[in-house]
């Protein structure tokens, strides 16, 4: 009884190889992930966006693109006519627009970051 069934799940192997249904299963469907772009906790001013090992107040990204938050405290993301919050360690996904940065309850001379996504 072994010997048929093993024919049997051999036939059906090889009927699928032949037809190329296991070549498009076996294809990824999904898109990449999308880069991440840190903002990072350095004075003087808190918080600034780190780009290869730089520190800047504003940046310019192809998008979408995913902010992470390694600050001291929450930011507050503001941008096409609302506002989302990031917890300290966890991250957003944003897409195209222009988004202005702040951390919540921030003091005055504290920066303001600048986000453009294209």
């Amino acid at each position: 009884m072994k010997p048929i069934a093993l024919s049997f799940v051999a036939a059906v192997a090889l009927a699928v190889a032949a037809t190329g249904v296991g070549q498009a299963l076996a294809t990824p469907s999904h898109a990449p992930a999308p880069k991440t772009l840190r903002i990072a906790m350095h004075d003087p001013g808190c918080h600034w966006f780190a780009v290869s090992g730089k520190f800047a107040k504003t940046a310019s990204v192809a998008g979408p693109i995913r902010v992470a938050n390694f600050d001291e405290a929450a930011l507050k993301v503001t941008g096409h006519g609302r506002v989302q919050r990031i917890p300290v360690g966890k991250s957003i996904l944003v897409t195209r627009g222009t988004y202005v940065i702040t951390m919540v309850g921030q003091a005055p001379d504290d920066n303001h970051l600048k986000l453009t996504v294209r």
